[in-house]
């Protein structure tokens, strides 16, 4: 599609970008910047606030039951899809600039400051912080974590024994970087034996998408984007932060592009927008698509080595005009693992010998992950501080990068200078994205395939075409989750049920809940289902997935044949 030319000042000594949760993406899949043009003024920012249904809530339980969680996916896999995960990893773009010396959390809190905000009081309470990926799992070190579990709107949505649930691995480090925390830590004391994210206290808000081997179609991202917004202040909801680790390998422009309009919605509804730019390498010389979006805050990964940050070659680069906003720690970074999950099973060398609840692994979704905990530190000393604000100060403070800016944007977050910063009144100007596209375009390369069946082409995972002149109005109006909306089909609206029933398309119906013929041994969820409500203190029964297997190859015939999760590397 085509797009008439125009002419727009932009500035380009402070581009602005999104960052979102942790993601895998093998080397080569890039999206190129659009050439249009936005710029950035000192006008106020005012943001608009709709509400409708959302789920009920969840506290986990400390339980020790939970140490002895095993994901469903606890045996070698033999799949016969394109996972994104059998890619080889860890031999493109490495070099001495991304040596792996494995990075501790709390190496991470202090390297970005963010125990001085811990010392001054803030640790994220009171911010919800939504991370679409693929779900969370039921751990030790999340299980003091305050988490909500959103709609599943993955392949797995369905089957009650893992809905909601991390089956993949991603979401569980993401989650982990962001707010988990050992039961009991106190962060201002720590032990040595602690595990501490760097917003503690933030309450996590999670929308699963990609189910085990991490598909995810680009209209289901964007359907939990919709549902992020429009209940963002819904039965008792705070959502302050979007975490997205997730690119995909789309080129079209993003003044065009759905699910660039879909973030720079909800940045306009008041949420601060954090996505990972890429993991593309720096001959890329583009933002990977939504991170290109010069609203959001796009994130790039460093390392610090001997005292001096680095930013990995393996890290995507902006073209000199849309250039990563911030860069954070995103290199061999030991966050949560996920026991059974496909890339802990697949990848066991990742896993962190000295101790195995953590997991390596390095990518702009770690980095992401990263940025969207430092929000939530600011936004509960400052709650009254707009993205654009947000923003401003993570790019005005953010210390000194051995890159250009190209490479590096403005720089590693510091939360100490942020702090005590004063946050001036400002507000974007860019022009505005439209989202009347190509949904097909925006997936890129990146397609998932149901019962034998690539869906391709303007239709959504729903089997619903794609009105992007209709999604738009509903979307921008907080609407198209209601009952009359356009992801209405998806029989979860404000409920937080599961399950795809009753959707077909292509003459390829779906029921999202069947298993290709198998089913799981023995597992379990206390009896009952999850049905994305509530965990209220239940954990799982005995030892978790007691003689649980994967058997068969993947949900309901769900295919990858591209990838897009933002982690470049477990290890």
């Amino acid at each position: 599609m085509s797009m008439r030319s125009r002419t727009i000042q932009r500035r380009a000594t402070k581009t602005l970008a999104v960052t979102l949760l942790l993601s895998w993406l093998p080397a080569g899949l890039n999206t190129a910047f659009a050439d249009d043009a936005r710029s950035e003024s000192s006008s106020d920012y005012k943001a608009t606030t709709t509400s409708t249904g959302a789920t009920s809530t969840w506290s986990g339980s400390s339980s020790s039951d939970w140490r002895n969680y095993s994901s469903p996916i606890s045996s070698p896999i033999s799949s016969p899809i394109s996972s994104p995960i059998s890619s080889p990893l860890g031999s493109t773009y490495l070099s001495s600039t991304a040596a792996k010396v494995p990075t501790s959390l709390a190496d991470v809190v202090h390297q970005i400051g963010a125990d001085a905000m811990w010392s001054a009081g803030y640790t994220g309470a009171g911010v919800d912080v939504a991370m679409i990926d693929s779900g969370v799992a039921p751990i030790t070190e999340l299980s003091a974590t305050k988490v909500f579990v959103g709609p599943d709107l993955s392949f797995e949505a369905g089957a009650p024994a893992v809905t909601g649930i991390d089956t993949y691995g991603h979401g569980t480090h993401v989650a982990g970087i962001i707010a988990g925390h050992t039961p009991g830590a106190d962060p201002l004391h720590p032990k040595s034996t602690d595990f501490i994210g760097v917003a503690p206290d933030a309450r996590l808000i999670s929308v699963k998408v990609a189910d085990n081997t991490g598909a995810a179609d680009v209209s289901q991202v964007i359907a939990a984007i919709d549902w992020v917004v429009q209940n963002r202040d819904a039965n008792g909801l705070h959502i302050r932060v979007l975490n997205l680790s997730y690119n995909t390998s789309g080129k079209q422009s993003e003044i065009i592009d759905p699910l660039s309009k879909a973030v720079e919605n909800a940045w306009t509804h008041g949420i601060v927008v954090v996505v990972s730019a890429g993991n593309d390498g720096r001959s890329a010389r583009s933002l990977a698509n939504p991170s290109n979006n010069p609203y959001v805050i796009a994130v790039t990964a460093a390392q610090n080595l001997q005292g001096n940050w680095k930013v990995p070659t393996w890290a995507t680069s902006g073209d000199g005009i849309r250039n990563p906003d911030v860069a954070a720690p995103g290199v061999s970074i030991m966050s949560l693992r996920d026991p059974g999950s496909r890339i802990d099973t697949e990848h066991p060398s990742a896993q962190v010998v000295d101790d195995k609840r953590l997991f390596l692994g390095s990518g702009t979704s770690q980095a992401a992950a990263v940025v969207s905990g430092a929000a939530a530190l600011l936004l509960q000393q400052r709650p009254g501080l707009t993205p654009d604000q947000i923003k401003g100060l993570l790019t005005s403070t953010a210390a000194e990068v051995d890159s250009s800016q190209r490479i590096a944007g403005n720089g590693v977050i510091d939360l100490k200078r942020a702090m005590n910063r004063y946050a001036w009144s400002r507000s974007q100007t860019w022009a505005r994205a439209t989202g009347l596209g190509s949904l097909e375009a925006s997936r890129g390369l990146d397609h998932v395939t149901v019962n034998g069946v690539p869906l391709v082409g303007e239709i959504t995972f729903t089997g619903s075409i794609w009105d992007p002149i209709a999604w738009v109005a509903a979307s921008e109006a907080g609407t198209v989750w209601t009952s009359t909306g356009l992801w209405a089909s998806v029989g979860m609206l404000s409920t937080g049920s599961t399950g795809l029933s009753g959707s077909s398309w292509s003459g390829s119906s779906w029921s999202g809940s069947s298993w290709s013929g198998s089913s799981w041994s023995g597992s379990s969820w206390s009896g009952s289902s999850w049905s994305g409500s509530s965990w209220s203190g239940s954990s799982w029964s005995g030892s978790s997935w007691s003689g649980s297997s994967w058997s068969g190859s993947s949900w309901s015939g769900s295919s990858w044949t591209g990838s897009s999760w933002s982690g470049f590397d477990w290890s």
